[in-house]
């Protein structure tokens, strides 16, 4: 048959995350909760970081896009997955497509912004005399835009190259979204155009990223430790610590699911894409706020001014 978008499969069914029927409920509830604590943390976040001027800084101003992008892409992912532990979970061939396009697009977004936030912690600590003239406003919306764009065309990439393949007779997804590992998997056309774009998109938006931040955080490192004061070095290090860990955790994800051997299973693939989907988004607004002071400003002031508005 020859290749071309309109596959003969018109739905798919998503397994989901398990198929043991005693697992289903518990995982449900906890993932809701887990949604729930997302969908709060991350609204949270925008809205302290919107209605205090004293956030609207180019750090805080990334610390809102990546809020935005964890809520968006994790609204993408979790209500679908939630159905599979439910009922059986379909959806169409046109939904999968969107969501996938959808979930590439905030992934990569997510990369880029992590990114633009190593880079200003860098233009803060190594070049303080600059920094204003290094993140102005300019720049910092120049940079948003580019990381969006680079989101838009990875995810665009990624759904050419899906359209083109035909889908015959297996319909069943062996995980609880529409990623590119397991539906390559049930492609009756070749895939290798797929998989050569697959390791250059995923390459690029993972090796760039990654090698930027770590000379960003080697400078960092290097001028922190020429700093004499105890609590400057600790000030600097309480700073990009946040950071540090929610880069680890995201990259370190992302890694393990598209440049790991092909032996490993479907399963350990469903795990490793639930850190940097759902378990991610919901700790990233707690590894930003807990032991920072200007949101902690922040919260008491917008509490006390919602008390004294009654």
């Amino acid at each position: 048959m020859a290749p071309g978008n309109d596959s003969s499969v018109k739905e798919f069914i998503l397994l989901g995350l398990t198929q043991q029927p005693e697992l289903q409920l518990p995982l449900f509830f906890l993932f809701l909760a887990i949604y729930v604590v997302s969908m709060v943390g991350n609204l949270g976040l925008i809205v302290l970081i919107v209605l205090n001027p004293h956030l609207h800084t180019p750090m805080y101003y990334f610390l809102f896009n990546l809020s935005f992008t964890d809520l968006c892409y994790s609204s993408v992912i979790t209500p679908k997955m939630l159905v599979s532990f439910v009922k059986q979970n379909i959806i169409s061939h046109a939904e999968c497509m969107t969501q996938l396009f959808f979930f590439a697009f905030f992934v990569i977004d997510e990369c880029y912004i992590l990114t633009a936030m190593a880079y200003d912690r860098y233009a803060a600590i190594c070049k303080p005399l600059l920094y204003k003239v290094t993140m102005s406003y300019q720049i910092c919306h120049l940079m948003t835009v580019g990381v969006y764009a680079m989101g838009f065309v990875g995810a665009m990439a990624h759904i050419v190259c899906m359209l083109r393949l035909t889908f015959c007779d297996n319909n069943i997804i062996n995980h609880y979204m529409c990623d590119i590992p397991p539906l390559l998997k049930l492609s009756c056309t070749s895939t290798a155009i797929n998989e050569l774009v697959v390791f250059i998109v995923v390459g690029v938006n993972v090796t760039v990223p990654s090698l930027t931040i770590f000379f960003s955080y080697t400078l960092i490192l290097y001028n922190i430790l020429g700093i004499h004061s105890a609590e400057g070095r600790s000030k600097a290090f309480s700073t990009c610590g946040s950071h540090v860990i929610a880069v680890s955790f995201f990259f370190g994800s992302i890694v393990f699911m598209y440049l790991k051997p092909s032996n490993v299973s479907g399963d350990e693939d469903k795990v490793s894409t639930i850190f940097y989907t759902i378990v991610g988004p919901m700790l990233n607004p707690f590894i930003y706020s807990i032991r920072n002071k200007d949101v902690h400003i922040a919260l008491r002031k917008t509490l006390k001014k919602t008390c004294l508005s009654k």
